[in-house]
């Protein structure tokens, strides 16, 4: 598999997964990006925010991704998904990753909204 794939498939999991997809997925501290809020922010405050189940109907399109090194890169994507009320949201999505032993943890994300 590839590493744009592999990404990919963590970012289905934040989208649709509950807090433990972020546990198990995030760095310590990660760095976001939103329109309601922006910096750093501990693994466990995020987790307690995602409920599961709150997004469905998802589509990602690749846009980009770069590679920093052996060990990171940031990868950008369209998403279209649905909110549990049907209501569509759509974004350019950018997010960052650091390779562990334990696998690819998210150190970045940021989300654009688009109309």
């Amino acid at each position: 598999m590839s590493v744009e794939h592999d990404l990919l498939t963590i970012e289905r999991k934040l989208w649709t997964g509950g807090p433990e997809a972020y546990r198990s997925n995030l760095e310590p501290s990660c760095l976001v990006a939103f329109k309601e809020m922006a910096g750093a922010m501990p693994r466990e405050d995020i987790a307690k925010g995602a409920e599961k189940g709150r997004w469905r109907d998802i589509s990602m399109e690749p846009k980009g991704l770069v590679s920093l090194g052996d060990d990171a890169v940031i990868l950008t994507y369209e998403c279209v998904a649905k909110r549990q009320n049907d209501e569509t949201h759509r974004a350019f999505v950018s997010s960052g990753y650091v390779k562990r032993p334990s696998g690819w943890k998210l150190a970045f994300h940021q989300q654009t909204a688009r109309d």
